[in-house]
């Protein structure tokens, strides 16, 4: 008897699952859904090019540290001194 319940609670899961996938599908395709998909691919888009240009400018950033660093070394060397 314990079988034959577990058997039917996991086909009424199975039964609601299937059925809020096929809702979510069928939503995704109306023009609402397709003007949300494409917001968000919008929207996606604009925080990675974000990302990419902060990325960008901290790299930027270092490297010009580093270039600042040793043009001072460079011209202390040209002038005689020593660290």
């Amino acid at each position: 008897m314990i079988g034959r319940g577990v058997w039917f609670a996991a086909g009424a899961a199975a039964g609601v699952y299937a059925a809020v996938k096929v809702r979510r599908l069928a939503e995704s395709f109306t023009p609402d859904g397709i003007h949300d998909r494409i917001n968000a691919l919008g929207l996606g888009a604009r925080m990675m090019r974000e990302e990419f240009a902060q990325g960008a400018a901290d790299a930027e950033a270092g490297i010009r540290q580093r270039y600042a660093t040793a043009a001072e070394e460079h011209k202390a060397l040209e002038n005689g001194e020593r660290k």
